[in-house]
């Protein structure tokens, strides 16, 4: 789901505004109740057509790629609306009409929690075929959900967490081994001791403040442990996922990743241009620019920047997606990258 172009935007968020202020100041102040008196089945008319028809429709169209999904979930969702903002009183025959719509809305949400369900029981064939894939874990496993049909919002935030969870316990045992065209980032860095400190940061403050905040509010502390779990949870597996996911360069694509944080697949016939002057890796980062490069405690410049003909896509936290143009890359094996990644361009583009 893509947002419009600025201007666009902002005008039909400006009107999509208007409607429900407009609706809300009828309702809600002495002007509107006034107002009310004369017609109150016109006016409960009007807001049903302004918060189940305009209303979707404005937000219809600030969706770049439509579907009709969209607009069947849109307009329950005003029907909802119209429901909480205009008062029972007023709604006299029109109250049924909102009641359809809050019924719809509870099918739709039903039916997409029967998907995720029928898509998280292929849970395990999804991590044992990512497992046997060539590629690294991260980037086969995002092939692997596309393969069975993963593209709600929803399933990917929860396949994110189920990540976390898979590094953070299944890999304790186990040793990173790299071929010749896999490439580590966080070897010639502080990243893994500035991760154990946090993580030691972590047990400790949950050991201390809990039990001090324990005797002043006990809900406080529960929400306090378990966030401290969480996080201690996500910097094992982050960490793991960092060294058991190398830069990989493959005769089609290049796979990057940094952790459970970003990952991204970058096909070779669209990189236009590979900088490697140190004054521009010096400059400012963009806001078109995603970065692959281990930070610790100082300021740290990538090797190269990857400068692409179109934006291409890349997986944030939590499964979110976001389009780039640029790529900051660090490696530790900087020499050996850059001609294995020109070498691969030029027969690409030969």
């Amino acid at each position: 789901m893509v947002i419009q172009s600025p201007l666009r935007c902002k005008a039909l968020l400006s009107l999509l505004l208007l409607v429900i202020t407009s609706n809300l100041l009828l309702y809600q102040s002495q002007f509107g109740l006034s107002v009310l008196q004369h017609n109150i089945n016109g006016a409960v008319l009007g807001s049903l057509i302004d918060l189940t028809i305009i209303a979707p429709l404005l937000v219809f169209f600030l969706i770049k790629k439509r579907h009709i999904k969209h607009l069947l979930i849109v307009i329950p969702l005003g029907l909802i609306v119209a429901r909480l903002l205009i008062p029972v009183q007023y709604l006299g025959s029109f109250g049924r009409v909102t009641e359809i719509g809050l019924g719809i809305e509870i099918l739709l949400i039903l039916f997409e929690f029967f998907l995720i369900a029928k898509l998280l029981k292929n849970t395990p064939r999804i991590f044992s075929s990512a497992s046997k894939h060539v590629l690294p874990f991260l980037a086969s496993f995002d092939y692997e959900i596309k393969r069975s049909g993963g593209r709600n919002p929803i399933v990917h935030i929860l396949f994110s967490e189920l990540l976390m969870f898979y590094y953070a316990f299944f890999f304790w045992r186990k040793t990173p081994t790299y071929t010749e065209n896999q490439f580590t980032i966080y070897r010639k860095s502080s990243l893994i001791p500035f991760r154990i400190m946090m993580i030691h940061a972590i047990v400790i403050e949950t050991l201390g403040i809990h039990w001090w905040l324990h005797e002043k509010s006990v809900m406080l502390s529960v929400i306090l442990l378990l966030l401290n779990v969480y996080s201690l949870f996500f910097f094992i597996g982050d960490l793991q996922a960092i060294r058991f996911n190398p830069v990989h360069i493959g005769k089609d694509n290049i796979y990057l990743s940094l952790g459970l944080m970003r990952r991204m697949k970058v096909p070779l016939h669209t990189i236009v241009r590979v900088i490697e002057e140190k004054e521009q890796l010096k400059k400012k980062v963009t806001k078109e620019t995603i970065e692959f490069i281990a930070r610790d405690f100082e300021k740290v410049y990538p090797n190269l920047v990857l400068e692409l003909d179109v934006p291409v896509q890349a997986t944030l936290f939590l499964g979110i997606k976001k389009n780039y143009k640029r790529v900051a890359i660090k490696v530790d094996n900087i020499i050996e990258f850059k001609e294995m990644l020109k070498e691969n361009i030029s027969e690409k583009n030969s």
